[in-house]
């Protein structure tokens, strides 16, 4: 909906483009009757854009929190040392909603950072190279491209590292934090490479070009919550010798 808003407020802001579409609806459809209803209907949406787009907008919200509020139970639940919720765990509605916006908001422009950190280490390498004239030392390409990599999954890690320090209750240990994030900070950038290879023939396809920035960005929030659940888990069940929770160990 927030899409179809903003394409709304591209058109109302170019009527010679909003003109085009109508010309070519027209010269493709040989069915008046459904040329002049196609016209309506584009005509409709682009006259209801802010309705839309703000419906739209609130919908994004109020599933953006309660996703948010899923995955940090769901944090929370798996670094508890017993299952069950105390009552003190307990949290009034708006307070809990008000955490979920603010952890949502976190959250998403953590990720931004990442995902601008990655594409600009990426395309900056060779800048870098073309403004030192070092095109002509193919030993610098690949060695460029490790540097971008490990500048990626160094703002990965930071990324997550906030995740399982900021949202678990109880504060997991550093040894299994510092190995769960580095896992995570890993597949993230695995994910994100595949994406990137993947998106592109997912938009040749009309149905693609129509709902595929939808359906990846809902592809890439459900690997991402996945990812974060199973080394959250692992985090909390990691045992080392020198755990005091380990068998045979007795608690200080």
């Amino acid at each position: 909906m927030v899409s179809f808003a903003a394409g709304g407020f591209v058109l109302a802001s170019h009527p010679m483009l909003l003109q085009d579409i109508f010309d070519k609806i027209l010269q493709n459809i040989s069915d008046p009757t459904l040329a002049a209803t196609l016209k309506n209907t584009i005509n409709t949406a682009v006259q209801q854009r802010t309705t839309v787009g703000l419906v739209g907008l609130a919908v994004a919200l109020y599933s953006g929190i309660n996703w948010m509020g899923n995955l940090r139970e769901a944090i929370r639940a798996q670094s508890r040392d017993v299952w069950e919720r105390s009552p003190q765990d307990q949290e009034k509605f708006w307070v809990k909603y008000l955490r979920d916006f603010i952890s949502l908001i976190g959250l998403l422009i953590a990720l931004i950072v990442t995902l601008s950190i990655t594409s600009v280490a990426g395309s900056a390498q060779q800048m870098i190279i073309s403004a030192l004239h070092l095109n002509s030392i193919e030993w610098l390409k690949p060695t460029w491209r490790l540097i971008g990599l490990a500048i990626s999954i160094f703002a990965n890690y930071l990324l997550f590292f906030w995740i399982f320090w900021r949202l678990p209750r109880h504060r997991p240990r550093k040894k299994a934090l510092i190995r769960g994030t580095f896992l995570a900070a890993i597949g993230f950038e695995v994910i994100k490479i595949v994406m990137t290879y993947t998106l592109p023939s997912l938009m040749k396809s009309p149905s693609g070009a129509a709902f595929g920035s939808v359906l990846g960005l809902m592809a890439f929030f459900y690997f991402f919550a996945r990812l974060t659940l199973f080394c959250a888990a692992w985090i909390a069940t990691a045992e080392y010798k020198d755990d005091p929770r380990m068998p045979g160990k007795t608690q200080p």
